[in-house]
């Protein structure tokens, strides 16, 4: 009999520091991450009302630099990274020939011809491959730096007056989806003004080694604000709060963009086309078979991934992400449905453990942070 080989999941560089935090390790996307450190309720709050410190380094770091950067990039995603400015970001997606999502990334303009493509921890590799076909013909160069970066970030309301002391970037004049290259704590690094949890935050990068050194600076620097260390857990329930879409269970290789309501991405009408584009465009005029929504649970029970969803005596749809809102008090849940189905206002039903509860459609997000 042959013998499976399952891949050891990789480690941050961070690993041994949250471990001696106390963290819960699990694997997540091939890689061994804190899921949680106090408790995953603690930690919703702290990045609510204060701030709390995050590892992503399992995140994917792709560099792509060239005369032809811009050109090559536009025709491998369905967004135009050629609009940006320098040191803006847009979200994007990696489509497959049918329009299925291969992944949803965060594209950074650097330079004029060069850019930081960030990808999802489990599709890393995946993107990293498939960018590096799309790219062949075309007069630009793709760097996997993936397993050379660190990605700490800080998200919540204290998260700018934490920072700023430590970085020689002016977080006043940074915009949301904007980055700079600039220094944190004495390190070189290239700081975001991104995150996935809803409220305002930064990403900083650096070098692979330089990670324990960047999370500790930062974590002294916000003791006195009582920030604290969170963990993949919360970052669910506070981006489920913030309607962003987590792949794998709201984006998948089965969904296009329109059906994810992120049609909005896609540029159907950008000069060159892209990969996927006429699946896409197909599905722009005859429409969608499936809608994403956001359920709020009215009657006793919490809906959970891959839940059965119902109208009446029909089935609809099937649950993507469901929590016990720690914002909001109450079960909040997104899940795909029926294009008629999916109206702020329709009462459907979820089969929580074979027993309907009432769920009524509200539009997304959840929770926006106060401005």
């Amino acid at each position: 009999m042959n013998e499976i080989t399952v891949p050891e999941a990789q480690e941050t560089a961070l690993l041994e520091t949250h471990r001696k935090l106390g963290a819960k390790v699990i694997e997540f996307g091939g890689w061994l991450m804190p899921v949680q450190y106090r408790g995953i309720i603690e930690e919703h709050r702290a990045v609510r009302e204060r701030a709390g410190l995050f590892d992503l380094s399992h995140m994917g770091e792709l560099f792509i630099e060239g005369p032809s950067a811009g050109d090559a990039l536009a025709a491998a995603v369905v967004s135009d990274p050629r609009t940006l400015s320098i040191g803006r970001a847009q979200y994007s997606m990696l489509c497959a020939e049918d329009g299925g999502i291969i992944d949803d990334l965060i594209i950074y303009r650097l330079a004029e011809q060069r850019f930081l493509v960030v990808a999802n921890a489990g599709n890393a590799a995946i993107v990293s491959e498939a960018l590096a076909d799309r790219l062949e013909g075309w007069d630009a160069v793709l760097d996997d730096r993936s397993m050379a970066t660190s990605l700490v970030a800080i998200q919540g309301p204290a998260a700018a007056g934490v920072l700023q002391p430590l970085t020689d970037v002016a977080l006043d004049g940074l915009r949301y989806y904007a980055i700079a290259e600039g220094r944190v704590a004495g390190i070189p690094a290239l700081v975001a003004r991104t995150g996935y949890t809803g409220e305002d935050g930064f990403e900083v990068f650096v070098e692979w080694d330089r990670g324990p050194d960047t999370w500790q600076a930062i974590a002294g620097a916000g003791r006195a604000a009582a920030v604290i260390p969170c963990g993949l857990g919360a970052r669910d329930t506070l981006r489920l709060e913030a309607g962003m879409p987590l792949y794998g269970n709201e984006l998948d290789r089965a969904t296009n963009p329109f059906e994810a309501g992120l049609g909005r991405v896609v540029k159907l009408d950008k000069a060159g086309g892209f990969v996927g584009r006429g699946a896409l465009a197909t599905v722009a005029a005859e429409g969608v078979s499936k809608r994403l929504i956001a359920l709020a649970i009215t009657g006793r029970g919490i809906a959970r991934h891959g839940y059965p969803v119902w109208r009446e005596a029909r089935a609809t749809g099937v649950v993507t992400s469901g929590t016990q809102s720690p914002t909001l008090g109450r079960p909040i849940a997104m899940a795909y449905v029926r294009p008629g189905d999916g109206e702020p206002g329709t009462i459907l039903a979820v089969d929580v453990r074979d027993q309907p509860v009432a769920a009524e459609v509200v539009t997304l997000p959840f929770y926006r942070r106060p401005h």
